[in-house]
């Protein structure tokens, strides 16, 4: 698909050329907000091929839904209430299977950007993982408040839409959040101080995390047909 036949397209309108039949517009809104919906989903889940398969179950949620968008919210907005509840989802059935958060090296190590895990110090890896083990103790509740609004730095309204609550319940799950990983991280700012970077706590690990890809790239003609996402669209 050629990306500059949309380029002066919004999110809204391309979301209404997707109702009307065009086989490109989804694949474009995809394009556009994939890797952020997919840092959310990883880091609130913790696991890769959870956070890939509510990452796709929510793309074909939108897909099939698009119809009922009513433009009340921005559609990134619309797009990341329905991935947060696809991992919240998720997040209760493992719950209820009583699932052991993540606790190996290797899931951790896949929470962080790519490129910062190869050319970061070794105590920013550390730190990072840390922090990930930290927050996997957390209700997945708290947990995507905190993710939203504490490392994809989202505003606290916004981060209310997302969730579909009240700003004060996402300041409270945020407060909440942050006095159970406080004793977790503490030892940390030492660390901080000692090693020479900005003192403090987790929040200094609210970087530009969309970059981080899925496992492999979703074509975007696989969004013309739902059957092709589900049958393996590249998010799995």
């Amino acid at each position: 698909m050629d990306d500059s036949r949309f380029a002066d397209t919004s999110d809204h309108d391309l979301l209404a050329r997707h109702v009307e039949g065009d086989p490109d517009a989804f694949g474009e809104l995809v394009r556009r907000h994939r890797d952020r919906l997919w840092a959310v989903a990883l880091r609130t889940l913790g696991d890769r091929e959870e956070a890939a398969d509510a990452v796709q179950d929510a793309l074909i949620s939108a897909f099939r839904a698009a119809h009922t968008f009513r433009g009340q919210s921005a559609v990134t907005t619309w797009l990341h209430r329905i991935t947060v509840n696809a991992c919240l989802d998720r997040a209760r059935k493992a719950a209820s299977r009583k699932t052991a958060p993540v606790d190996d090296a290797e899931r951790l190590d896949q929470l962080m950007d790519p490129h910062e895990s190869a050319e970061a110090p070794a105590e920013r890896q550390d730190l990072h993982r840390e922090l990930v083990a930290a927050l996997s103790t957390l209700p997945a509740e708290q947990r995507a408040a905190l993710v939203l609004v504490d490392m994809q730095a989202y505003p606290v309204a916004e981060a209310a839409e997302i969730l579909d609550v009240p700003a004060g319940t996402v300041k409270s799950r945020c407060a909440r959040g942050r006095a159970k990983l406080l004793p977790l991280l503490t030892h940390l700012r030492s660390r901080d101080v000692e090693g020479g970077t900005e003192p403090g706590s987790y929040t200094g690990n609210r970087a530009q995390s969309a970059s981080v890809p899925p496992p492999s790239r979703p074509r975007d003609s696989d969004f013309g047909d739902p059957a092709a996402i589900k049958g393996g669209g590249g998010l799995a």
